[in-house]
């Protein structure tokens, strides 16, 4: 015999009505009508959100476009680009992300290609994360539609439980905006993050406490943030394929098997991360990527693709005030497989001649004869920027080299990007897509 659930609590999520916790939520809102109810037993005390933006990409588009807003649409480069994003009528037709643009279409051939616009993506990003600012200072971007947020405390200012205060964040953002997002709340921001992709799109999902262990007992491994392929792989041959097996494991042997993951494989089986929603967490990476319309193998043809990305890597990272002590070449070949290679810089950097020159030997490495498809360079382990490219004795051309850059950003800052530029530049490159 099934047990009866305890008092939940309820939220409307159209008028934003909240209620209970009462043995029987009612099955829809007693204000407005509307069967959109959130029922939980602990929604009235959770304060920890994921708030994902719906389809983002796509979505400003049909927003932009009355045109497409009942058509499939799909942002990206056309002919041999990659899927930036789906709309989720795409997506019935199994369009996804990172899908090479041919096979998307040969999916969903009567589909609305659209080339994405980063700017207006951006300026639509902020203006969310402006109004998410707007409930809490305790907001933690993760990309450009995406964000935790921390509301303990906040029903003093806002009069609300923070569940009621997400409502409406969500309700003016459909309103103002005109996109939608999908929120997971929990106590932690590893179940937030699971539970905003339970109820897509324009979801609202909720774990407690009480439940975390039995819901997260069935899913697979890779849930966890941390667990790729190759991690799961190696826990498959252990016999763990789930995270109950993993609940079932004791986490000193989990470190000693895995290294230091096992303390996260261990906690977030349980349900257990203490790490904080913090607004200044640093960017995990800055990086730039294209793809050619017809395959490349010259490695002078490839370095010529290269050299751009290297200063688009270099400008964000001033802009971002960071530096980067570590560098990642990616290719993918002709036939999709995908190559990463990396080094450790000796010092940060944010000097794309630095970057270029790093990645070059790389590439020397692997430009062997195959036909790549696509190249693209990213910085990692970033530093504050006052730690970039201290004066080095042994190269005095480094400090050369950081002058001419500093000039080059001036003059382009004042007359553009296409102003100045080295000469290695102004080679003529192969048509590429972004």
């Amino acid at each position: 015999m099934t047990a009866r659930p305890g008092p939940r609590a309820y939220l409307c999520r159209d008028c934003c009505r909240a209620g209970g916790p009462t043995p029987a939520p009612p099955p829809r809102c007693p204000a407005c009508g509307s069967p959109r109810l959130v029922r939980h037993g602990e929604l009235h005390r959770l304060a920890i959100a994921h708030v994902d933006c719906d389809a983002f990409y796509a979505n400003v588009e049909k927003r932009d476009d009355p045109a497409l807003r009942d058509k499939p649409v799909i942002v990206g480069g056309r002919h041999r680009g990659v899927v930036l994003a789906a709309c989720y009528v795409a997506r019935i037709y199994g369009v996804r992300s990172a899908m090479p643009m041919f096979k998307a279409l040969a999916l969903c051939p009567e589909a609305a290609v659209v080339s994405p616009d980063m700017a207006k993506y951006r300026r639509v990003g902020q203006q969310i994360r402006t109004m998410m600012q707007a409930l809490t200072p305790l907001v933690e971007p993760l990309s450009i539609d995406e964000a935790f947020l921390d509301l303990s405390g906040t029903h003093a200012v806002h009069h609300a439980w923070p569940a009621t205060s997400l409502a409406r964040l969500a309700r003016a953002i459909e309103n103002e905006v005109g996109v939608t997002v999908s929120i997971g709340l929990s106590y932690n921001k590893f179940l937030a993050k699971v539970a905003s992709d339970l109820d897509k799109p324009r979801g609202f999902a909720v774990i407690g406490a009480g439940e975390a262990a039995d819901f997260l007992a069935g899913k697979a491994v890779g849930l966890i943030w941390g667990v790729g392929k190759a991690l799961a792989a190696r826990l498959a041959r252990d016999g763990i394929s789930t995270i109950g097996q993993l609940q079932q494991q004791d986490e000193t042997a989990l470190v000693a098997r895995f290294g230091s993951i096992g303390h996260r494989l261990a906690r977030f089986a349980r349900g257990i991360d203490d790490r904080r929603v913090d607004p200044d967490a640093p960017a995990r990476s800055i990086s730039a990527e294209t793809t050619f319309d017809s395959d490349l193998s010259d490695l002078d043809a490839l370095a010529a693709e290269l050299w751009p990305l290297s200063e688009t890597v270099a400008r964000r990272l001033k802009r971002s005030e960071l530096a980067a002590r570590g560098i990642t070449l990616k290719l993918k070949t002709g036939d999709f497989r995908l190559i990463a290679r990396s080094r450790r810089l000796d010092t940060p950097t944010q000097l794309a001649e630095r970057l270029f020159r790093a990645a070059h030997a790389l590439l020397a490495t692997e430009a062997d004869g195959r036909r790549f498809r696509l190249i693209g360079i990213g910085s990692h382990d970033l530093a504050p920027a006052a730690d970039a490219d201290p004066p080095d004795l042994l190269d005095p051309e480094a400090e050369r080299q950081a002058r001419v850059e500093k000039l080059i950003d001036e003059i382009r800052g004042k007359s553009g990007d296409d102003a100045i530029g080295r000469g290695r530049g102004f080679t003529a490159p192969p048509p590429r897509r972004r």
